[in-house]
């Protein structure tokens, strides 16, 4: 019965996440075309997919802009002051920059002394510590974020010496999906395929 469990667990570890972006890819795309049907006289295979990724485009490029910035700003105050959708909103919003930007963020995986000496917890290295901060410290200290298991959007930032943290030699992939799966996913080297 125990491996039946195993098995059953296993299974939805593989089926959900392919389930859940197949469910939300093929909905986007079929409201796509089923507005574009609507609204064009012409249809071709393929122009949903087109009119998906010009649309993110072009959302992305007019948020790089000020004044853009200000009204996507003003929007998203607007759907904050709506109870239950602002906590949907600010939810998938927090996952979203989580797992888009943490490429970028996310890269420098380490082990840290947290949350107490004698154990090591694997966070990531942050930018630089600025002036205010640094200049309170005698030798030279960094700032680690150790995220929470299964939830990149949580976790604590610490301030430590830089001699007590230790580089790890793994993907950034790698570190986050350890870190989203609790432990259960180890982390890989940077000279591994797979």
């Amino acid at each position: 019965m125990k491996g039946i469990y195993k098995y059953f667990i296993n299974g939805l570890i593989v089926i959900v996440p392919i389930a859940i972006t197949a469910f939300v890819i093929i909905n986007i795309f079929s409201f796509t075309e089923r507005l574009l049907g609507q609204y064009l006289p012409i249809h071709f295979p393929g122009l949903a997919l087109a009119v998906v990724l010009s649309l993110i485009v072009i959302i992305g490029w007019m948020s790089s802009h000020w004044l853009s910035k200000k009204l996507i700003g003003y929007g998203e105050r607007v759907v904050g002051s709506i109870p239950v959708v602002k906590f949907i909103y600010n939810s998938v919003k927090q996952l979203s920059t989580a797992v888009f930007e943490s490429q970028k963020l996310l890269k420098n995986a380490v082990l840290v002394p947290y949350p107490h000496p004698g154990v090591k917890s694997l966070g990531f290295v942050m930018p630089e510590l600025s002036a205010p901060l640094a200049n309170k410290f005698p030798e030279e200290h960094v700032c680690v974020f150790v995220p929470m298991s299964l939830n990149l959007t949580s976790g604590f930032n610490i301030i430590l010496p830089r001699r007590d943290i230790i580089p790890l030699d793994v993907t950034s992939e790698s570190a986050l999906q350890y870190v989203i799966t609790a432990g259960s996913i180890m982390p890989r080297g940077n000279d591994c395929n797979n």
